[in-house]
């Protein structure tokens, strides 16, 4: 039985940065040659980033792609690592590059992965299954491949496969079956939500015995926009054991030595290079290559970690790439002293570090001791750099010429600290973090162009009762940034005497669970109240999030860690006259 000693690159790659995508692919692969490995796999797209949405209607895009593929082949032969077999994603295209300007679905544009070896590109394969739900819009801009690409390296089959072909039954796992191979490898961009790594390894599971062959998934891990993919890359034996796994939110190389099946040779010398199957074709092809290894590799297993753990790893990584890959230099944010800022700067400090966050403490005339004190304490903390900038002067300039009152005042407080950041911002070239929470968001509970500014909400898709446990979290770890006062106090916006989120909210506790059912799960009225919930604050929280959408549309993008996030998972019309019970 050959022994194939296999490599699974869990990298971060950008969208757009071809030639650093390139200089990564270059990297990791030398690292997987020192190593010993016969064969490395980079995840979706590598070449290109993931998701590239409406790029991959450009020629020029998809010719970059396409030209920096070939040129990589030849220069992973020139770095002296030709007899290494690499397995790449890019985007690729029917026919020639000069396809039609017009952009339009049916252009022939690919999800590809090509296998790369001295000097050559040997194989590839087109993506089969392409997702069109949640965040993905994939039947917008590829076509589907119906050829299963199989590979023999040094007599062990090999088949190709890319992400969403795994989440599906039939198609390509069920034809590898047909083929005979080995191994399937399988590269992947799979957004991270909260325990989907559970959800990975029983579908990988799944797969492997569908396809009776073991199965090799390769994640990318790193942030893009809203998204964030936390790797957790893995192989699976061909009866559902798991063999070797990576962790999460990290870039790291598994290694891992497996004993596989050695290709059929009797049948093959009769068998054409293309053979038909009930759903689709296999292509096959060679690569001649020694299976020999020195010693034995065996990746392990890393161990899983908390919930609160994992979600504050995705905000971390989620806010890092935002900032280095859009070359922001540092962060802003406005420190209340309440809890959301106070979590907001703590993940900024782990993401960056302490000299490339500041904060701004904007106490009005109801902003309280404690809570100055405490935004104080954090800065401390934290080492962040920290300032005061009082907001009553300017609130009384405003309303020394325009007669205001009631929420209007509230709102103009929230507003001028609005303009004191974005004035920062643009002074100092500072990103400004926004601090809302999911809860918040959802009930329209924030002044537009007031506490609502800012290019990134690492909140955005956190409730509010989530936001405590992760502080709590938090401080069990090193430095314990956040003040205990932030934790314990009773939430509230200061701007006006005495005031109290559950003035004008239900208790997050309640609060909470109603919007989960309504906005992550899609539950109507009568499936809410049916689950225990009163029936007036079912209707009142409803009216307040469907009125809300307006709002939502112009907030800032942040990391997406639940099923359904705001922004690209749920789009639903502003105008909108549809009332739930109505």
């Amino acid at each position: 039985m050959p022994t194939l000693r296999i490599a699974l690159a869990q990298v971060n790659s950008t969208v757009g940065d071809i030639p650093g995508n390139v200089a990564a692919v270059r990297r990791w692969s030398r690292t997987a040659a020192e190593a010993g490995a016969h064969l490395v796999a980079f995840p979706e797209m590598m070449l290109t980033g993931y998701p590239i949405e409406d790029l991959v209607f450009r020629n020029s895009f998809v010719e970059a792609s396409r030209q920096a593929l070939r040129d990589l082949a030849a220069a992973l032969a020139a770095d002296g690592l030709g007899d290494l077999a690499v397995v790449v994603g890019y985007v690729d295209a029917d026919g020639p590059p000069a396809i039609s300007s017009d952009a339009a679905p049916g252009i022939g544009r690919r999800d590809a992965s090509a296998l790369l070896h001295r000097g050559e590109v040997v194989a590839t394969y087109f993506k089969h299954h392409l997702p069109n739900y949640g965040v993905f819009d994939e039947n917008r801009y590829f076509e589907p491949g119906d050829t299963l690409t199989v590979v023999r390296l040094g007599g062990v089959d090999v088949a190709l496969t890319v992400c969403e072909d795994i989440w599906q039954a039939g198609g390509p796992f069920s034809v590898a079956r047909q083929a005979g191979v080995g191994l399937v490898v399988n590269i992947n961009a799979s957004p991270y939500e909260l325990n989907k790594d559970d959800v990975r390894l029983a579908l990988v599971q799944r797969r492997a015995v569908e396809a009776g062959a073991t199965v090799a998934f390769v994640n990318m891990v790193g942030g893009q926009d809203e998204l964030v993919f936390d790797g957790d890359s893995m192989i699976v034996s061909a009866e559902g054991e798991l063999l070797a796994r990576t962790g999460q939110f990290t870039e790291e190389l598994l290694v891992h030595d497996l004993d596989l099946p050695a290709a059929d040779t009797t049948p093959n010398d009769a068998v054409a290079p293309v053979e038909p199957v009930d759903e689709m074709t296999i292509q096959r092809s060679e690569v001649m290559m020694s299976l020999d290894v020195s010693g034995v590799r065996k990746a392990g297993i890393a161990e899983r970690v908390t919930d609160e753990e994992e979600i504050w790893n995705a905000l971390v990584l989620g806010l890092r790439d935002y900032v280095d890959k859009n070359r922001f230099r540092s962060v802003v944010l406005g420190l209340s002293g309440g809890i959301d800022s106070a979590v907001v700067a703590a993940i900024a400090v782990d993401a960056l570090g302490p000299d490339r966050v500041f904060g701004v403490s904007m106490p009005s005339g109801y902003s309280s001791e404690h809570s100055r004190d405490d935004a104080a304490e954090l800065a401390k903390r934290t080492g962040l750099d920290y300032r005061t900038e009082p907001i009553q002067p300017m609130v009384d300039g405003f309303l020394a010429n325009m007669s205001l009152s009631g929420v209007t005042v509230e709102n103009l407080q929230a507003r001028v600290r609005g303009v004191i950041l974005m004035a920062l911002s643009n002074q100092e070239g500072h990103l400004v973090l926004t601090t809302g929470n999911k809860s918040e968001l959802a009930v329209g509970y924030s002044t537009l162009y007031g506490d609502s500014v800012g290019g990134f909400n690492p909140l955005k898709d956190v409730p509010k009762t989530m936001v405590w446990q992760l502080a709590r979290w938090r401080n069990t770890r090193h430095n314990a940034p956040i003040p205990e006062n932030s934790i314990t106090k009773a939430p509230s916006a200061e701007l006006r005497p005495d005031q109290k989120d559950s003035d004008s909210l239900p208790d997050y506790e309640v609060l909470d669970p109603i919007i989960k059912g309504y906005v992550d799960h899609d539950l109507g009225r009568a499936e809410l109240i049916a689950a225990g919930n009163d029936e007036a604050l079912v209707d009142r929280v409803l009216r307040m999030i469907d009125l809300a959408e307006y709002k939502r549309r112009q907030s800032a993008p942040g990391t997406k860690i639940s099923g359904k996030a705001f922004g690209r998972d749920r789009r639903l019309p502003i105008t909108n006259l549809f009332r739930e019970g109505r």
